[in-house]
Formats: C-alpha cells, structure tokens, sequence
C-alpha cells in the first residue's frame, strides 16, 4: 500500500466508513483528518487516549478533547471531536483528528484508520453523502463550491446565496405551483362530470404566466453571473506604442508589462487581473496591430485578434503623438460592433486630438482619469448600475435548465390559449416540474450527481 498515493486520495475502495485529510497536504501548524460512517466512533475508541481517561464513545458530542492518537510506535498530540449523526456536516456519525501538521504524521494517522478498515473518500464524497442524507440541496453544494473556489468578493457572495438555498426556494415554489396545477388537471380527468376545466383555466394561465415570468428574470440574471464566477475578459488593442503596455501597468498599479518605445515590444499576450467592485476584470495586454514581416511579431499579432475576437471587453488605444490613419480606421471598424470603449492616451502630451469616437481621454504614464476609465470599464460591461444586491444565476447547468423550462412552460401557455384540452397540456408541465428537479435534486440521475460532486477535494 503506497503512502503518498494514500495522502492525495488516490486510492477509490468502496467501504462504509470513509476518511480524508480535510485540510491542505503539506506542511503546516494543524491538520485535519475527517472519518465518516458508522464505524466512526469504533475508530476513534481504539486509536485515541483522551487525557483525562474518559471513554471516547461517552464523548459529548461536538466538544474538542484533548489526547493522544497512538497506533504502535506511532504518536501525536492533539484534539479529537465526535459528531453525532444526523446532527453532523454528512448525516452520519463522523469524527475529526485535529493533529499537528505534518506530512508524516497525516501519513501514519490515515495509514492506520484505512489498515482498520476504512476507505479513502472519493473526490466530494463527504459532501455527496451530505446531499443522500438530506442534508444540503444539488444546488446548495454547487453553491459551497463556488464559494470555496471563489477569488472575488462578487463570486464568495453569488456561491453564498447559492448555497443558502435562494435558488431552491424559488424553484422549489414553481415545482409546488406545477404540481398543484397538474392535481387539478388529474382531477378534471378523474371527475369529468363536475366540468372543472371550464373555471379552472383562467387561474391556470395565469399562475404559468407568473412562472413564466420568475424564469425569465433569472435566465437575464446570467448574462452578469458568468461574469461574475469567471471574470471579464479585456482586451486592449491598437497600433504598436499607443500605450497600451502602460494602461496595463496603470490599472494594474505595477509594472506587468515591459514598456519601450521600440514599436513591437509586446509580441505575445501579456495578462493581469483587476478586482473592480468585487468583480476581477482578466486584462490582455496585446501585440500592436500592424503589417508586419516579422514571423514572430505577425505570429503575436495573430493571436491578438483571436483574443479580440473572444472578448468581453474591448479597449481601442489612440494616442496624442500621430494622426489617426487607415491602420488606425482599419482596427476600429473591425472592433467597433463589439462592446468597446476608444481611449485616447497621452492626453498629458496634448488634448488637440481629433476622433469622434473617443470615449475617454487619459494618461496611462502620470495616471490622470485611469480611476474613471475603471468606472466607465464597469458600466460598459453591467450597465450604469453595475451588480445590483439581487440574486444571479451562476452555474451554465442551471442557466440550460431554467431555459429549458421555460420552453415547456411557453408551450403550455401556447397550447391553453390554443384550447388545447388541459390533460394534453400535462406532458409539457411534467416535463417543466422534472427538470427544476435537476436543480432541486428531485429529478437529478447518477451523472449529474457524480458530476458535481467531483468538483469537489477529496477532504470535503
């Protein structure tokens, strides 16, 4: 059996009781090592001495005692904590070994709970078996995920409202107002001769509408909540030495890029990111666009209008040394459909420019309105009211499905004004109600489940 295939949780046998180093591999002041399942407090009975001689299964649960975990020659000084399923993180009873941090002690203390047989936990599976036992939602966990990973303020507060269950409250709403909907539709099937179709109707369209309505609102949200989980991407392009080397320094308040006056300094992307008001902001310095007949610099120009192309965000550099020419026009009617801002550099050289377009005059080298471009960066991407305190959908998965069923949901609207007869509208409303389900986790089959949860660490 191979230790450091043990420690990275490498090795997948399936067995009840599972454990996992919970906290980062390595070197470190304090460890974690979590065991779940019903053996649990079996385990932790024969490897850990509390030092005050009481029995570790007449623990009080969810109290830290301090002891010895001892196995043999093997022993380290710490602190063991019981967790009394159902009240615990899995549902199960679970215990954690809070020891000192080091990679052979995690060694020897998981070496010797799986050599009394438990298994290394698979990627996410504490988490998953929280999910089994009721514990959290689908879209609860895919929410801790996002805050565990989240690298901006926006991203930790979208997972945290994910993961407090903001989502499945409301989808759990529409997937009741569906279900009542098609009781009263099976009534109507059941009981023909009380004619329940006729009053029913009205009130029936007008709660899909409402549904309708709460869907389209959350599907508009997403647009914003990709930016927020992975970022804006900004490209800032232009002929060679318009600066825009010096705009990246600048927004990025240090020195990324290399700054020359030899035009084609920047033959590749150079990249750095901006956090503006909790959303980060991935920037892309890019070669100066021109003919060029150097293989290398045409090979970094290339690239550069791939990366316009992918954009979120376009930032057309012009600046106060030269005259707007055909290059210049050239660049600008390739990138002026996308979203873009035109920023005119060096204006501390001279303001006497002339371009119509210009949305903004700066000076990437002494600073002046760099803060304001930020501002007018933010607006062009979500708007005069940048993020609202509301709620966005994060996840492409529950963007598909909410679109999704709203297909559904139109069509039954569609088939009701059609008069269309009600029971034949149930296939559209079960359908609707099922695919909520992969969000709420009432409908969710095997590989979505399997899906999400291996996004997850092995600890967790």
């Amino acid at each position: 059996m191979r230790y450091d295939k043990i420690f990275y949780g490498d090795i997948m046998i399936k067995q009840n009781t599972i454990c996992a180093l919970s906290t980062a591999s390595g070197v470190g002041g304090v460890a974690i090592i979590r065991v779940s399942g019903e053996n649990s407090i079996s385990l932790l009975e024969k490897f850990f001495k509390p030092v005050n001689k009481i029995n570790p299964r007449n623990f009080e649960p969810y109290k830290l005692y301090p002891g010895e975990f001892i196995n043999g020659d093997f022993k380290d000084f710490g602190m063991a904590v019981y967790f009394k399923g159902p009240k615990s993180y899995t549902g199960e009873d679970m215990v954690e070994f809070h020891c000192h941090g080091g990679i052979a002690i995690t060694r020897n203390i998981l070496s010797s709970l799986l050599n009394a047989g438990a298994t290394i936990a698979d990627r996410g599976e504490f988490t998953k078996r929280a999910f089994i036992n009721g514990k959290l939602s689908l879209s609860s966990a895919e929410g801790l995920i996002d805050m565990i990973n989240a690298e901006s303020d926006a991203l930790l507060k979208a997972g945290y409202s994910l993961y407090r269950e903001k989502l499945l409250s409301r989808v759990k709403s529409m997937q009741e107002i569906l279900k009542n909907i098609l009781a009263e539709i099976d009534a109507n099937i059941d009981f023909p001769e009380y004619d329940l179709e006729e009053y029913q109707i009205p009130d029936i369209l007008d709660r899909l509408k409402k549904i309708q309505s709460d869907l389209s609102i959350m599907i508009s949200t997403f647009n914003s909540g990709k930016l927020i989980k992975n970022g804006v991407n900004v490209v800032l392009c232009g002929k060679p030495n318009t600066g825009k080397s010096s705009l990246l320094n600048a927004l990025l308040d240090y020195d990324k890029a290399i700054i020359s006056s030899v035009a084609g300094t920047t033959r590749d992307v150079v990249e750095g990111q901006l956090v503006i008001n909790g959303i980060i902001y991935n920037l892309y310095d890019t070669a100066g666009i021109r003919e060029s007949e150097n293989e290398i610099e045409t090979l970094g120009i290339e690239r550069s209008k791939k990366m316009i192309e992918s954009a979120n965000l376009i930032i057309f550099m012009l600046d106060s040394d030269r005259e707007v020419d055909e290059e210049d026009i050239e660049i600008y009617n390739s990138i002026k459909d996308k979203n873009h801002i035109v920023v005119f550099n060096k204006c501390d050289k001279s303001n006497k420019f002339v371009f119509d377009k210009v949305d903004i005059k700066i000076s990437a080298k002494t600073g002046e309105n760099v803060d304001k471009l930020k501002s007018l960066m933010e607006e062009k991407v979500l708007g005069s009211g940048g993020l609202t305190d509301g709620e966005y959908i994060i996840e492409e998965r529950h963007s598909s499905i909410l679109k999704s069923t709203k297909e559904d949901v139109d069509e039954a609207i569609s088939e009701i004004e059609a008069n269309v007869p009600v029971d034949a509208v149930s296939i559209d409303l079960k359908s609707a109600w099922s695919k909520l389900g992969e969000i709420s986790g009432e409908s969710a089959n095997e590989r979505i489940i399997d899906e999400i949860f291996s996004k997850f660490c092995v600890g967790k």
